[in-house]
């Protein structure tokens, strides 16, 4: 039964039927499917779908936002369900963005959609963003931490950048930096000093939670 729940929320987003993803969220929790894993495996799930289909060219711009108007009912039904712990409770503030050079953000959307059903404050700053801005925003913004992503190998060093940055400024240690995209991997947020890499967006969610214990 919860296969069958969590491919109809994916199938649902992907193919832009509001009401039949709305219908599939409550399922999932009569059914007691782990919220997150209903965000993360249906809902997320089609958003990706749709990203990929975008990417071969088979959907554009109109059919990515019906499908994540489709997403986005599906969170309002499962959010309330998500339980937030005592240290998210206090709105942990996340800058994130797509680091200057790339602008997939599916990913990065998708995060952002997480992130907030989680308990978190966060701050898009949008695609193609300079190191320089992650800073200047996490600053005005009071954010505990700052995510960046890529899906490009070719823009990796600016997030070496940001942190470079930080460093510069004398304020490295005012803000939890992660990364996260397709190219990214451990080594490489180790290698550049990121406090914490993920590779999905549940993940990015967990990693958040533990970064705000520390």
């Amino acid at each position: 039964m919860k296969e069958k729940i969590l491919r109809g929320l994916s199938d649902s987003v992907l193919e832009m039927e509001e009401e039949k993803t709305i219908d599939y969220a409550n399922q999932a929790i009569s059914e007691n499917v782990d919220p997150l894993e209903a965000l993360d495996k249906g809902l997320a799930d089609g958003m990706k779908r749709a990203g990929d289909l975008y990417e071969e060219g088979d959907y554009y711009i109109p059919e990515l936002l019906l499908c994540s108007d489709a997403l986005n009912a599906g969170v309002d039904v499962l959010k309330p369900h998500i339980t937030v712990s005592e240290a998210d409770s206090r709105k942990t503030k996340v800058v994130i963005g797509v680091i200057e050079g790339d602008t997939h953000d599916i990913g990065k959307n998708i995060v952002k959609v997480l992130a907030e059903a989680g308990g978190f404050e966060v701050f898009d700053i949008g695609r193609d963003v300079p190191p320089e801005r992650f800073i200047t925003e996490a600053r005005e913004k009071e954010a505990d931490v700052i995510a960046i992503s890529t899906l490009m190998s070719t823009t990796m060093a600016g997030m070496e950048r940001v942190i470079g940055l930080l460093r510069e400024k004398g304020i490295r240690d005012d803000f939890k930096v992660i990364v996260g995209g397709g190219p990214i991997s451990q080594n490489y947020a180790d290698r550049i000093g990121a406090d914490g890499y993920s590779a999905n967006a549940v993940e990015a969610v967990r990693l958040l939670r533990e970064l705000v214990k520390k």
